[in-house]
């Protein structure tokens, strides 16, 4: 294994111009996220000069087998953690040959309506709050809980430490410096309510940018988890019972709410988004009836709340936001395994577009 590990830190800058770029793509589940590698002849820094490539859809579900070629079109650029020097993560979506958008592709239309001019003049920040559990391999069970069994009840866990209470801390460290080093805008980490469970927070991200880093976020986390030979999942309720699910809490602002008066702002963009919660929940992951119930820090999902530092409603206002007038809301509806194109253009539009 020592000798395999000398070969992948090898610096190619010192022998060669040339540099590899690993180009990711979302599956054909909306939630798998798959990558291939190919070598440039030199380092690339802006997605526009690298080439298109393809990949054969009914091997992921994106499309049948006698018309299978699915086109990759790069979008954004981030360095490689894993492979570092001049070699880069690639995001992509996925069109057909005829330069149509695929179904799964939801960064398309996300990105149509980010470059609308009313939101593109708003200046959107999201900051998404990404929750995830650490599952034993060969029994998917959590990390650090005995098999088959239960730990003590929730309560030193939440930004807990020790080794009877922390379960996975060098991989989310690990995790946490390798987006750092990949430049994503991550802003901090954090162990969860139930353990095994831990946070990472993406943003404050403009527009489509907040999708892409998230995205690249979760493969960087998929890759890290693989190397230790632990499961990933982002189900919104892993274990059934009296412990706290995962979501993906999406913090949200427009210009127009960071400015002085912004709280009335805040409050039509609530009022709209309450009209609309039905479109909403049925946009925010599958597996949300599980998690909003009601408790464990969450809304039930068949009613809309907000309120002031109320972590049980649906839309909870800051109380920094309330003292200053202006600021953001988060979003408490969303779940772990939500589609950030998808949740963060929903709410752009929503608040920005319809007219109710």
């Amino acid at each position: 294994m020592s000798l395999i590990n000398d070969f992948i830190k090898f610096n190619l800058n010192e022998t060669t111009r040339k540099s590899i770029a690993e180009y990711l793509w979302i599956g054909g589940s909306g939630m798998d996220l798959r990558s291939k590698a190919r070598t440039l002849p030199e380092p690339v820094t802006d997605p526009a000069k690298l080439p298109l490539w393809n990949f054969d859809g009914s091997s992921t579900d994106q499309a049948p087998g006698d018309d299978s070629e699915v086109i990759l079109r790069p979008q954004a650029i981030f360095r490689d953690p894993f492979r570092g020097g001049s070699n880069i993560l690639v995001m992509c979506d996925t069109y057909t040959p005829a330069g149509d958008p695929i179904p799964t592709n939801k960064r398309f239309s996300a990105d149509k309506i980010f470059n609308h001019p009313d939101v593109a003049a708003e200046e959107p920040w999201f900051g998404i709050e990404q929750e995830y559990t650490l599952l034993q391999k060969d029994t998917k069970w959590p990390l650090g809980w005995p098999v088959g069994g239960f730990p003590g009840p929730q309560g030193p866990y939440y930004c807990g430490v020790g080794a009877d209470k922390s379960f996975g801390r060098d991989i989310v460290d690990a995790h946490y410096k390798a987006c750092l080093y990949a430049g994503i805008n991550i802003s901090g980490i954090n162990g969860e309510v139930m353990p095994a469970q831990w946070e990472f927070q993406v943003g404050p991200a403009t527009g489509i940018s907040a999708g892409d880093q998230l995205w690249v976020a979760r493969y960087i986390l998929e890759r890290i988890t693989e190397i230790a030979g632990v499961v990933l999942s982002f189900d919104p309720k892993p274990i059934p019972g009296d412990w706290n699910g995962a979501g993906a809490h999406t913090n949200y602002s427009t210009k127009s709410m960071r400015n002085d008066g912004g709280i009335d702002v805040i409050r039509k963009a609530i009022e709209k988004l309450g009209l609309r919660h039905e479109q909403h929940i049925a946009a925010y992951g599958e597996g949300n009836d599980r998690r909003l119930t009601g408790r464990h820090e969450t809304a039930d999902i068949n009613s809309f709340s907000w309120g002031v530092a109320n972590r049980g409603a649906s839309i909870r206002v800051g109380r920094d936001t309330e003292k200053a007038g202006k600021g953001y809301f988060e979003d408490r509806r969303p779940a772990s395994n939500m589609d950030p194109y998808v949740v963060t253009s929903m709410i752009a539009e929503t608040t920005i577009l319809w007219k109710p």
